[in-house]
């Protein structure tokens, strides 16, 4: 893909996820065509022939490819089913994208793919070691590979993007702070109460989804052909700052609990990067802070413990 300032023709896979619909609102907001499809309004990941339709209907000039499995703990009891829909789901969005003359592929990977570091190791840079712990990561890594082959072999423009951990409003209560903040909600809705928690020594780069999304279409204009980079803080917070920061905003009282069974058997002790090679191909740099993204966070759990409090009376009328 040309490297361009204008708005350009996109396609979004994975738009109604978590990410996908704040990066199809930027795009939009930056001009962009964007057609964002999903396993509802799209081709299934393991269907070759759908996403070369698509691609020879939409003739993007880029594609943001976000789809796919996203359970990083689900990957452990279903590795066939994570590792196909990433890595030979990748190799089939990227076999629709081949024909298309001047389409970029901006393939999301994720950080998961370093596996256990120490904090010798940090920050982590995209020449670091990858050594994936997880079946998610395993297939993350397969198709940070079959990107690569396809760049190198068949001369498809591609740009991988290792985001760190990012948060935001809307997020599933799987991940810790969406979890915190919906626990937060509920106590502030009952007058008080306790937010049960696993451990909370480890450390995680912690970035909103929104300077996650910015980077994605930065890479897509300035980032150079076959590269990796990664999309981070570059600070390390521990998840007990993170508790308590949610705590701080909360209008009740709140106590807090360990729950042996919210504990892992293995945790990572800290995760930090650098964003260096970002900045360096597009200027991008941060710009919400934690404290905000967490507000914005527990904003939202609070708009939906007030839904569901709306939705048990309506069905108790």
């Amino acid at each position: 893909m040309r490297l361009v300032s204008e708005p350009v023709r996109a396609i979004v896979t994975g738009a109604s996820g978590f990410v996908g619909p704040y990066l199809v609102e930027h795009l939009g907001s930056q001009g962009d065509e964007v057609h964002g499809v999903d396993s509802t309004s799209g081709p299934d990941l393991l269907d070759p022939q759908g996403w070369h339709a698509l691609f020879e209907s939409v003739r993007p000039d880029v594609v943001y490819h976000l789809a796919g499995w996203a359970d990083v703990g689900g990957s452990w009891d279903n590795p066939h089913a994570a590792f196909r829909v990433n890595a030979e789901g990748t190799m089939n969005v990227l076999l629709g994208a081949r024909p298309i003359q001047g389409v970029r592929v901006i393939l999301v990977s994720s950080a998961d793919i370093y596996g256990t570091v120490t904090p010798t190791e940090l920050p982590l840079t995209e020449d670091s070691p990858v050594k994936p712990r997880s079946p998610y990561g395993a297939s993350k890594e397969a198709a940070e590979a079959i990107a690569r082959q396809f760049n190198r072999g068949f001369g498809v423009d591609t740009v991988i993007a290792r985001p760190f951990n990012h948060i935001g409003p809307g997020q599933t209560p799987k991940f810790a702070a969406a979890a915190f903040a919906l626990k937060v909600a509920q106590c502030e809705r009952d007058g008080g109460g306790t937010v049960t928690h696993g451990d909370l020594s480890p450390r995680r780069d912690f970035l909103d989804v929104r300077d996650v999304v910015r980077a994605y279409r930065l890479l897509a204009q300035h980032g150079t052909s076959g590269t990796t980079y990664n999309i981070c803080s570059g600070k390390d917070t521990q998840v007990t700052d993170v508790l308590q920061m949610l705590i701080d905003e909360a209008n009740v009282p709140i106590r807090t609990l360990t729950d042996p069974d919210l504990i892992r058997p293995i945790e990572l002790a800290v995760h930090r990067g650098s964003y260096d090679r970002l900045a360096a191909a597009t200027g991008w740099k941060p710009e919400i802070n934690l404290r905000t993204t967490l507000a914005d966070v527990l904003a939202h759990a609070r708009a939906t413990v007030i839904n569901e409090v709306t939705d048990t009376k309506q069905e108790n009328q």
